[in-house]
């Protein structure tokens, strides 16, 4: 229970549905029919990115940042610091090759967003690249978040979502990681740390994301007028804590609230369109 306990927190449940959530939203967009909505490859998807992706996504970079953490004030009550047991790589990794056992059932159209996606969540904490470690390409990098997403698309409608939903989704994640990265300033500064939030500074780094946000939410808005209103949400928010006095170590922790609500708003809109209410009187 005790080892149980330990992955759950190093899994961080808090941002579970940053995984699972996109193939939630790109599943009730890719349907159409109600029946393709709940099937084994939707719901093993969702499952597998609900917490196996996770324990191998936080837990490759928990053992690699190890020594960084020490500095971290997160690991003290949000999260858990590893501190060399023997089993949690043997876990981690298996976390990670578990998402292979997919392939089967999925369209092999979906297999190089997957592939994309574990180099991505690799590479991201790991040698050789370590791209967290280096502004802009951290920030880049961590539209690994979005690729479950487009693959669970692929799997239900047997195409590619939309060029310009894949821009907008990629660009959103870039600002969500780089907004995230504004309270580990300091930590990462003493740790000697390069990001994209170190070298912009605290006041940058939020002009930065409302930038970003703002892009996102005009290539959203190619794809639908209201999916690019609901994404430039996002910017005012970021905007509304930059000038407020609300710390950024708080307002940090509403995120997850607010990203499941969006995603929520998106799949229910996305919902009624397939399943229109007149039908189910």
């Amino acid at each position: 229970m005790e080892r149980a306990s330990y992955l759950i927190k190093l899994s961080r449940p808090r941002f579970w549905f940053y995984l699972a959530g996109p193939i939630i939203v790109a599943v009730a967009y890719a349907a159409s029919d109600p029946s393709e909505l709940i099937t084994f490859t939707t719901v093993g998807m969702f499952l597998y990115f609900l917490a196996p992706a996770n324990i191998y996504l936080y837990g490759i970079n928990d053992l690699f940042d190890a020594d960084i953490d020490q500095e971290n004030p997160k690991k003290e009550e949000k999260e858990v610091r590893y501190r060399g047991q023997g089993y949690v790589p043997y876990i981690v990794l298996g976390s990670g090759a578990a998402m292979f056992l997919l392939f089967p059932f999925i369209d092999t159209a979906a297999w190089p967003w997957l592939v994309l996606y574990i180099i991505l969540a690799t590479e991201y904490s790991a040698p050789p690249f370590r791209f967290k470690t280096s502004p802009y390409l951290d920030s880049i990098s961590n539209g690994l978040y979005v690729l479950p997403g487009v693959a669970a698309y692929v799997a239900v409608s047997g195409t590619h979502p939309p060029a310009e939903v894949v821009v907008g989704a990629w660009l959103w994640a870039m600002a969500m990681h780089t907004f995230s990265a504004i309270p580990d300033i300091e930590p990462d500064r003493r740790a000697g740390i390069d990001t994209t939030a170190t070298a912009l500074g605290k006041q940058n780094t939020y002009v930065y994301c409302i930038g970003v946000w703002l892009i996102s939410a005009l290539a959203f808005s190619f794809y639908s007028l209201y999916s690019g209103v609901v994404i430039g949400v996002y910017a005012a928010l970021a905007a509304g804590i930059m000038i407020s006095s609300v710390p950024i170590d708080r307002a940090y922790w509403w995120y997850p609230y607010i990203n499941t609500v969006v995603g929520a708003v998106l799949t229910l809109w996305a919902l009624l369109n397939l399943i229109p209410p007149s039908t189910l009187i």
